[in-house]
C-alpha cells in the first residue's frame, strides 16, 4: 500500500458518476479541499483535509466494497501527498488573491439571491458586482469587490461559515478571472456600479453566458460534469420549514442514497410489515428484504435520499424487541424486486402521499408516548387499553376529539415498550377502522 496521503486516488469512475456522487462517498469522514475528475481515464483525485481523515475513508472502504451507482470503484492513497495543479479548464490562480472569489453554497436549503449574497459580503468592502449560477459542485456565484484586500478580508472571515444556522455553508475560493461581464440586474445577477441594466432581454434567459464554467482555485472541472441541483431533495424549502425553520442538528440535506440497512434486529419478532410501521414514520417505503443468510439483518428502500437520511438519524440505537437496532446506509443503490422482497411502492398505508410536510414535522426518535388516529368514534379508554398493554405498562391515556374524529395518546414506561406497540398495531383493524400510530413528542398528558 503506498505511503497515507490526504489525496486519495479512484479508480473505475464512470460516465455516469458525478463529482456530487463522489463527494456523498467521502464527505462523511471529513471536509473535502479539492476533486478532480479525471474523465478519459476513468479516475478521479480527491483531497482531503488531512490525512487522519483520508486514513478513516481508506480504512473503512478496505472492508467494504464502495458501490456509485451499481458501479464497484476502487480507492487507494495516492503517490501525491498534495494536489497542487487544477485542471487546464479552469485556469485557476491557486492562492494567489484576487478582488473575485467563487463562493459555493454546501447544504443549501433555502434560496439564496444576490441580495442575500450581497448582505454577507458586503460589509467587508464595496462589492462591484455579483453572477451567480449551478454547477455539478453546487449553487455557485462569481462576487467582485472594489479592492483585493476586501476579497481576502471576506475569505478569512466568511470562510466555511454558514449563511443560516445549521445551512448554507460558504465555500470561498479565489476565481482566475479580472473582471465579470454583467448584462442584467435581477435575482440571479447584479451590477452595483450600473443601476440602469435591464433585468432581463426580451425572449432571452438572462444567465449569465460562461460564467457556469467560471474557474476558481478548487477545481471542479466543467467538462463531462452533469448539473446536480443541490441538496438533491425535492421541496427543500418545505422539508426545512417543515423543522421549524431548520433540519434536526445531523441531519445534511443531502444524501442520495436511499437504501438503508438494518442490523441487530430481533429475527423472532420482526418481519417486513413490522419494519414497514416503523421506518414509513420517515418516508414512503418502496420495498424490505430480509436477509435469509442474515436473519438479524434487513434491507428497506425509502421513497428518496432525505427519507432514507431522517430513517437513520432518527432510528439508529432504538430499542425493539429487546435489541438495539444499527441502522446504517447501505452500499446497495437499490433493493432488486424478487420473491423474498416485500413491495410497498404501491402501498396506500404509505405515510408520505399526502401531507407530506405535516408528516415530516412529526418526525422524531421513538418516545414513551405513541398517538392513535383514525380510531372508531364508539373505542374507549379501556378498549385502548386492552389492546395495546400486551406490548407494556401503560403509564396514562388520554381518549379526545379532534375535528369530530376520534383520537388517543398512549403513555408507555419506556420508548421500547411504545415502539414495539406502534410496529404490531399500527395499520392494525379495530372495529372496522384501520388505526394509525406515530410516535407524540408531548412529554407528558
Amino acid at each position: 500500500m503506498a505511503e497515507a496521503s490526504k489525496v486519495i486516488h479512484i479508480r473505475n469512475v464512470g460516465h455516469e458518476i458525478s463529482e456530487n456522487d463522489l463527494l456523498q462517498l467521502f464527505q462523511p469522514f471529513g471536509v473535502i479541499t479539492k476533486l478532480v475528475m479525471l474523465r478519459a481515464k476513468n479516475q478521479a483525485l480527491l483531497q482531503m483535509q488531512d490525512v487522519p481523515s483520508a486514513i478513516n475513508a481508506m480504512q473503512v472502504y478496505s472492508n467494504v466494497q464502495p458501490t456509485i451507482r451499481g458501479r464497484n470503484v476502487y480507492v487507494q492513497f495516492s503517490s501525491h501527498q498534495e494536489l497542487t495543479t487544477v485542471d487546464q479548464n479552469t485556469q485557476g490562480r491557486g492562492d494567489e488573491p484576487n478582488r473575485i472569489v467563487l463562493v459555493t453554497i454546501h447544504h443549501m436549503l433555502y434560496p439564496i439571491t444576490v441580495e442575500v449574497l450581497h448582505q454577507v459580503f458586503s460589509p467587508y468592502g464595496f462589492v462591484e458586482k455579483i453572477v451567480t449560477f449551478q454547477k455539478s459542485a453546487g449553487f455557485q456565484a462569481l462576487i467582485q469587490y472594489q479592492s483585493r484586500q476586501s476579497a481576502v478580508s471576506a475569505i478569512t472571515a466568511l470562510q466555511g461559515r454558514n449563511i443560516y444556522d445549521g445551512c448554507c455553508q460558504l465555500d470561498i475560493q479565489y476565481s482566475n478571472l479580472d473582471e465579470l461581464q454583467v448584462n442584467f440586474n435581477n435575482e440571479r445577477s447584479r451590477d452595483f456600479t450600473n443601476p440602469n441594466l435591464p433585468a432581463e432581454q426580451r425572449g432571452r434567459s438572462s444567465q449569465q453566458a460562461g460564467y457556469g464554467d467560471a474557474g476558481g482555485m478548487y477545481p471542479f472541472p466543467a467538462s463531462g460534469a452533469s448539473t446536480v441541483a443541490f441538496p438533491q431533495v425535492p421541496n427543500a424549502a418545505a422539508i426545512a420549514a417543515a423543522f421549524a425553520g431548520g433540519l434536526p442538528p445531523g441531519v445534511s440535506g443531502t444524501n442520495d442514497r436511499c437504501t438503508v440497512l438494518v442490523s441487530n434486529l430481533n429475527p423472532d419478532g420482526i418481519d417486513e410489515d413490522k419494519l414497514f410501521n416503523l421506518f414509513s414514520l420517515y418516508g414512503n417505503i418502496v420495498r424490505i428484504k430480509l436477509l435469509r443468510n442474515k436473519p438479524d439483518h434487513a434491507l428497506v428502500q425509502m421513497g428518496d435520499g432525505f427519507q432514507a437520511e431522517l430513517a437513520v438519524h432518527f432510528l439508529k440505537g432504538a430499542m425493539l424487541f429487546g435489541k438495539r437496532l444499527e441502522v446504517n446506509f447501505s452500499k446497495h443503490p437499490n433493493i432488486t424486486p424478487g420473491a423474498e422482497t416485500h413491495e410497498y411502492s404501491n402501498s396506500n398505508l404509505n405515510r408520505f402521499n399526502r401531507n407530506a410536510a405535516k408528516n415530516y414535522r412529526y418526525c422524531c426518535s421513538p418516545t414513551k408516548m405513541i398517538h392513535l388516529s383514525t380510531l372508531p368514534q364508539e373505542i374507549t379508554e379501556e378498549e385502548i387499553v386492552t389492546l395495546l398493554e400486551e406490548h407494556g405498562a401503560i403509564v396514562s391515556t388520554k381518549v379526545f376529539e379532534m375535528n369530530g374524529k376520534k383520537q388517543a395518546l398512549v403513555m408507555f414506561e419506556t420508548e421500547e415498550q411504545a415502539t414495539e406497540a406502534l410496529v404490531c398495531k399500527h395499520a392494525s383493524s379495530v372495529a372496522g377502522s384501520i388505526i394509525r400510530i406515530s410516535f407524540s413528542q408531548l412529554q407528558a398528558i
